[in-house]
């Protein structure tokens, strides 16, 4: 149950007639809906007796997917010094030409961009400006099936994938392109369709907070068919989800070819470091031995997931839990970069 306190005792005396209010903080440490049920109390008249009193007032509270990342990177993300947290700028090899405005032309910048007719009319030379286009429609798309439930320092990788998602939804919104989202198990929901209006980090929020894991697995044929008809427009598709074996990918493969026909697919999968640690380590004893075998197998299966995904021109994010947010965003810029979209 949430919101219990049992091992505090509250006293406070009461004169008849009177009304008194007592107060007592709470700090939840996990995000979702947080209820009040009934409350106890119990009330001693005349040093004789106590009678129990139960005050029935339920009462819920939403708490939100943590914002202190948000705002972390918010402002480094506006004034291009996300570099500092080791988010690295990629160096452009194409580029998405939108006109922006004209300007004097400065020794270094590309000749091929200098506008003669201004020149020819002011007679200085003139180069046009470009920027990288805007209000491209950037989705995650969250797996709220049974492998997001996997544990890490505390955290399930569906809170990872969350806190990851607000950050680089509030980071889309801020480099003017759309964000939105949607979450996906056996079925479809929680679908926002991109936009860059001023409630849509609001709206995101609302949905994210409240969502949990199940114990199904997921199908990718629903989330095809359901992109297939609600994104109509050539997108970058965020996927956070984890496949653990190649057979697992095997099965799935075909829906996240068809999707990276019309869409540019990033596919999330989270690295175990402890695995990884003791695939390395050195076995004294036999059952050591044998646990550091099958912890190479499962670190080598992941390696076949990687390949297999980028042998299919899928692009990837092999990242551990605790740096999905960072490498999500320098996935997104250097996307971005690229002119991929």
């Amino acid at each position: 149950m949430q919101l219990q306190l049992r091992n505090v005792e509250l006293k406070s005396a009461i004169l008849p007639r009177e009304i008194k209010s007592i107060r007592y903080q709470i700090r939840p440490t996990s995000r979702g809906i947080h209820a009040f049920g009934r409350c106890h109390a119990l009330v001693h008249r005349l040093g004789l007796f106590t009678r129990k009193f139960t005050l029935n007032e339920p009462l819920e509270l939403a708490c939100y997917p943590s914002f202190i990342q948000m705002r972390k990177y918010q402002l480094l993300a506006t004034t291009d010094r996300l570099v500092e947290l080791g988010i690295k700028r990629i160096r452009k090899i194409g580029a998405t030409l939108e006109f922006d405005h004209i300007r004097e032309y400065v020794r270094g910048d590309e000749y091929r961009h200098l506008n003669w007719k201004a020149t020819a009319k002011h007679k200085k030379l003139l180069v046009n400006q470009y920027q990288e286009e805007k209000s491209q429609p950037i989705y995650a798309l969250i797996d709220t099936g049974r492998v997001m439930r996997m544990p890490f320092n505390g955290l399930t990788l569906l809170d990872y994938a969350i806190n990851s998602t607000l950050v680089l939804a509030n980071a889309a919104i801020l480099k003017q392109d759309r964000a939105g989202m949607l979450t996906f198990s056996k079925t479809v929901s929680n679908h926002i369709p991109a936009e860059k209006r001023n409630k849509q980090m609001q709206l995101i929020s609302e949905k994210l907070y409240n969502i949990t894991t199940t114990f199904e697995e997921t199908e990718f044929g629903n989330l095809y068919a359901f992109c297939n008809k609600h994104i109509n427009k050539r997108s970058l598709l965020m996927l956070y989800t984890n496949f653990e074996t190649i057979d697992a990918l095997s099965r799935q493969m075909a829906y996240l070819r068809m999707l990276a026909k019309t869409h540019i697919v990033v596919v999330v999968v989270f690295k175990n470091t402890e695995l990884i640690d003791m695939a390395k380590e050195e076995g004294k004893k036999t059952i050591d031995v044998y646990n550091q075998i099958i912890a190479q197998k499962f670190v080598h299966e992941k390696q076949l997931v990687i390949q297999e995904l980028h042998r299919q021109g899928i692009q990837t994010i092999y990242t551990s839990p605790e740096n999905l947010t960072i490498n999500a965003i320098n996935k997104y810029l250097e996307i971005k970069a690229r002119g991929l979209l």
